[in-house]
């Protein structure tokens, strides 16, 4: 049976509205002309909470923290002033998941992964991580903030770390291992142990949440060797190049050097150790 000219012209463009919705809503792609998802404004992602050293006071808008200044310095060498610059909250495993994102950029501390890569897009690293030392105030090694202090302490490491060759490396002794970072630091609070040694981002959060007197009193000079963080954009996005050579450029310049030291050396009080 024909059906009439009016119903086939009704159905085919049916047909085209869905199919064209069903493509902006699939991935990362955008209809504005330069790509996000809000014409005109860069929208960026971090989890909730967010914590210092990587975003201060949980205000990411604020540009304090070393995440929060990274993203305003690569929103300003693609074009956008800060006041352009939205800020959204999304949880670490619904960013690094396949579908659509209402998001432009995420951010918060993700590892840049060949798997990760198969659902998302990531960019070039913005930091790689060093080992740090982890104490506590009442510790032998509180207040030990060199190579040489260090290897008179008793140093615990987590089973199949870097940490440990890192300590044997750098510190030239061999530390006790533990199942477990949990075990690790069991073992610091009942003082078994001096020190904790592991990378930097699990030493904050080490300090912060599973120690009443906990700091991060020192950081291994970097070897290049440890996790490479990146930024997480939709799959495909028209950003990611964009943001790749926003970070070609703010490495080449020494801006991203320089928020490393402010805000993960500085601010944080933790020296690099000599």
């Amino acid at each position: 049976m024909t059906r009439p000219l009016r119903l086939t012209i009704a159905v085919a463009t049916t047909a085209v509205a869905a199919l064209a919705l069903a493509a902006c809503s699939a991935g990362g792609s955008s209809d504005n002309a330069d790509g996000t998802v809000t014409d005109g404004k860069l929208t960026i992602a971090t989890g909730d909470p967010a914590y210092s050293p990587w975003v201060e006071d949980n205000q990411p808008e604020s540009g304090k923290g070393f995440e929060s200044a990274v993203a305003y310095a690569v929103a300003e060498e693609m074009g956008y002033a800060k006041s352009d610059v939205v800020w959204e909250r999304s949880t670490f495993d619904s960013a690094i998941a396949p579908g659509a994102k209402d998001w432009d950029l995420n951010i918060q501390q993700f590892s840049i992964d060949a798997k990760r890569k198969k659902a998302v897009d990531m960019s070039t690293p913005y930091y790689t991580t060093t080992q740090a030392v982890v104490t506590t105030t009442g510790s032998k090694a509180a207040g030990d903030t060199t190579i040489a202090a260090l290897k008179q302490d008793t140093i615990g490491v987590a089973a199949g770390s870097t940490s440990i060759q890192s300590v044997k490396s750098v510190l030239g002794v061999t530390p006790q291992v533990f199942n477990s970072n949990d075990d690790a630091v069991l073992a610091l609070k009942s003082a078994q142990i001096d020190a904790i040694v592991t990378d930097l981002p699990t030493a904050f959060y080490m300090s912060a949440a599973q120690l009443d007197d906990g700091t991060v009193s020192a950081q291994f000079p970097s070897d290049d060797a440890g996790d490479q963080f990146g930024f997480v954009l939709p799959k495909d996005s028209a950003l990611t190049s964009k943001v790749n050579d926003a970070l070609e450029s703010l490495e080449e310049d020494g801006t991203l050097e320089q928020l490393q030291t402010k805000w993960l050396s500085s601010e944080t009080n933790t020296p690099v150790l000599k």
